[in-house]
């Protein structure tokens, strides 16, 4: 045997027993790299005569190929092991939905409309809804607010310009002024002037004043309560509210205090306080004013609806009495899960929604939770 023929079986024994692409492309650099040994033959047939070259040149050839041969051959061999590997490690479970990976998150203001919804519907109230650009007649005059009243003027509402009928004239002959709605009442006014008692609602929704700071924006979100029925009195209010609290907060250990306040459609009208206690630092809804570091904290609005209200509605108050409340619904949101700039709530940042998001698959219930 020559000595091309013990380097071709060396070689070929090399190539065989590569157990990876690296190692076979280390061989294949030691016979056919720049500074190969079949690469350092090559060059030797240019000091060869020419009868030497005659017979040496075929043979140095044919190892060369039969060297790059093997090695594409044992290549084609380990990629198809590995790819054999990649298949049989990475299995798809045809029988999974074709839906991808749930990644979106319930914004918090949607997460505590829908509590909100669940804990009144619970009480046997429905969700009522209206338009929020409003006219000055559902927004102010229906709901007692006179014209002089400083809720009117420009620096705290958007007006609109007045939007007559299709033919440009005013269905009363009124042209009224065209607002985006300050609160959601005007969505009480409808209601009673709708429907008949007896009647129990909630209004969630948009709302728009000219505000902003780290507790007030220009658009932020309330929620109103109505109950108009026969023998209505503060009593049903302060159980009401109580028991929404106890199950928005879930805890029993809600403490109320209501106090005397105005609000021009209500009368009498209470401003009501919740206890709490200190946590670390931090205000927690729930024990009391007697706890330490404890206090009142002003969490809702609410009253006896005024007795010109209801008449503006087309009801008789002398039959009819009712209750309403409201609150912001950014503020129960900050209040609950511990957010201490209501800016954010608006800024589009996916970061701080991924933070405070809700997964979609989180729906509150009374029986499971109505809290994440």
């Amino acid at each position: 045997m020559t000595e091309l023929d013990t380097m071709r079986d060396h070689m070929l024994a090399a190539i065989a027993a590569s157990a990876s692409l690296d190692a076979l492309d280390t061989v294949r650099v030691d016979a056919l790299g720049k500074q190969g040994r079949i690469t350092q033959l090559l060059k030797t047939l240019g000091k060869m005569s020419p009868d030497e070259r005659q017979v040496q040149g075929p043979r140095i050839q044919a190892l060369r190929e039969t060297v790059a041969s093997a090695i594409a051959t044992r290549k084609a061999e380990l990629e198809r092991a590995d790819l054999d590997a990649r298949l049989a490690s990475e299995t798809l479970d045809m029988t999974l939905p074709v839906e991808p990976a749930l990644v979106g998150t319930i914004h918090p203001v949607s997460q505590v409309m829908d509590e909100l919804a669940e804990i009144f519907a619970d009480l046997g109230f429905a969700v009522a809804t209206g338009p929020e650009i409003e006219d000055d007649w559902h927004n102010f005059t229906a709901l007692n607010i006179p014209e002089s009243h400083p809720a009117r003027a420009m620096h705290d509402t958007f007006y609109c310009e007045p939007q007559p009928d299709g033919d440009g004239s005013y269905a009363d002959g009124v042209a009224r002024k065209m607002l985006l709605r300050t609160h959601t009442s005007p969505v009480q006014i409808r209601t009673m002037l709708t429907q008949k008692p007896p009647i129990r609602i909630i209004a969630p929704g948009r709302t728009y004043r000219s505000d902003s700071d780290a507790t007030h924006t220009p658009m932020f979100h309330q929620v109103e309560g109505l109950v108009i029925d026969k023998g209505i009195t503060l009593g049903h209010l302060k159980w009401t509210l109580e028991t929404f609290l106890k199950a928005f907060f879930e805890r029993d250990d809600i403490t109320l205090r209501l106090r005397p306040s105005y609000f021009p459609f209500t009368e009498p009208s209470a401003e009501v306080d919740v206890g709490y206690t200190m946590v670390k630092g931090k205000r927690v809804i729930g024990g009391g004013p007697d706890s330490d570091g404890g206090g009142w904290m002003e969490v809702l609005g609410s009253g006896m609806v005024h007795p010109k209200v209801i008449a503006a509605c087309g009801l008789d108050p002398a039959e009819y009495q009712g209750f309403a409340f409201g609150c912001g619904i950014d503020r129960l949101a900050m209040l609950k899960y511990g957010m201490d700039d209501l800016r954010a709530f608006f800024d589009g940042d996916i970061r701080w929604l991924k933070h405070y998001g809700f997964s979609a698959l989180d729906v509150p219930t009374l029986s499971g939770g109505v809290g994440a």
